[in-house]
């Protein structure tokens, strides 16, 4: 196997033959540089040499890091959501801003790691640095399987963790917030006497169906069987820039999140009334109407269009304001009293997650969990009460 060694300036380098061309018949050849000394070079080349004895080598390209994301996203593209895209997008900027001059392979695991330490110690929130580092995988992932590289620097990489107080570790075990039983009479109430156009209708529908916000904006009235009372949610609403006009519908979370619930009459009976009150808008706007079939449709400017997320948002806050209930609740709170109340009427975890469209999900577990142990503990208390009054 040929191979000879130079010397330029202060550092050694080795041109070594790696096989033939099939296409020309010439003999390929690779070159390596920067080594302090010429045993360091010899050591390399000898680890080269082995590999190719084995079948193991590869020839790492010289492409760019920044061509190389382009082109995963390019072909990442046509295989997710548009709002997945988005965030790929955006992990991906983040890398760029350490990596961009770089070739990919001279990334090296300690330049990946002091990344991600980096990130820490400019206080970018953990879940936010877990979702690049996640990224990241994808990319070096792809890079190994084009052969571009033959050793993948987010391999061992750790992602940096926060040391928590004992305060804080003792917070974490409180439940996430939701309304309870009363305060969601109190809330549904205000709805209803103080609440904007469509606000009881928006916020009984999703306090009785669990639904995300999302899945409840892509609604459609063909969704809804008035017969059978079931909603089928097979869709969701996707508008990062809150630009009425521009948003866009997209099928569902996961897999999971594909199911018909059934919802109590009562929700239904409001459904029809606003349905009326659609149908008398659109005979009277029948030239500018977006008629899209959606049921919680805007009024006003953008007549017809879906109603935003964030609208759905600002007034929940201003109704919670209103009934003096905990103004950190959000329309996700809702999805998490619907666990609660669920919970407490006896219905089983599995049947809960099936309704809301979960296959697991944590925070559904330790609503429920909270639930059924104070009702638990409430049955002792019972038991122990009629014990000794006998």
């Amino acid at each position: 196997m040929q191979g000879y060694f130079r010397k330029r300036g202060s550092t050694w380098s080795f041109t070594i033959d790696i096989g033939i061309d099939l296409k020309t018949g010439k003999r390929r050849q690779k070159t390596r540089s920067g080594f302090k000394t010429k045993k360091e070079a010899q050591l390399e080349a000898a680890k080269l040499q082995q590999a190719l004895a084995e079948g193991t080598f590869i020839n790492e390209k010289d492409t760019m890091f920044k061509e190389f994301v382009q082109s995963w996203l390019k072909q990442y593209r046509s295989t997710v959501k548009v709002s997945t895209v988005r965030v790929r997008e955006h992990e991906s900027g983040k890398l760029l801003t350490y990596f961009e001059g770089l070739k990919v392979r001279q990334i090296t695991r300690k330049m990946y790691q002091d990344l991600l330490y980096d990130l820490f110690e400019q206080g970018y929130a953990l879940n936010t640095i877990s979702g690049i580092h996640s990224t990241g995988r994808m990319i070096f992932k792809k890079a190994i399987e084009l052969e571009v590289i033959k050793s993948d620097p987010t391999q061992f990489a750790k992602l940096p963790r926060l040391q928590k107080t004992v305060e804080e570790l003792e917070s974490e075990e409180e439940v996430i917030k939701y309304l309870e039983k009363e305060e969601l009479v109190i809330f549904l109430r205000t709805a209803r006497e103080q609440g904007l156009d469509r606000d009881y209708e928006i916020f009984l529908t999703l306090a009785y169906s669990g639904l995300r916000v999302g899945e409840l904006c892509a609604l459609m009235w063909k969704d809804l069987s008035f017969e059978d009372y079931t909603i089928g949610v097979t869709k969701t609403y996707y508008n990062p820039r809150n630009i009425t006009h521009d948003y866009q519908i997209l099928p569902p979370k996961t897999k999971s999140s594909r199911r018909i619930i059934e919802l109590d009459p009562i929700v239904f009976k409001e459904l029809q009334r606003l349905k009326v009150k659609q149908n008398e808008l659109k005979m009277l706007h029948r030239n500018t109407y977006y008629d899209k079939d959606f049921v919680f449709a805007k009024i006003g400017k953008y007549l017809g269009y879906p109603e935003l997320i964030k609208t759905i948002q600002n007034r929940m806050s201003r109704l919670l304001k209103l009934s003096g209930l905990n103004p950190a609740l959000t329309p996700h709170s809702l999805r998490h009293t619907h666990t609660s109340l669920l919970a407490e009427a006896g219905v089983g975890i599995h049947e809960i997650m099936e309704r809301l469209g979960h296959i697991e999900d944590d925070i559904t577990k330790r609503v429920y969990l909270h639930v059924t142990k104070t009702m638990k503990t409430e049955a002792s208390k019972k038991f122990g009460e009629l014990m000794r009054n006998l």
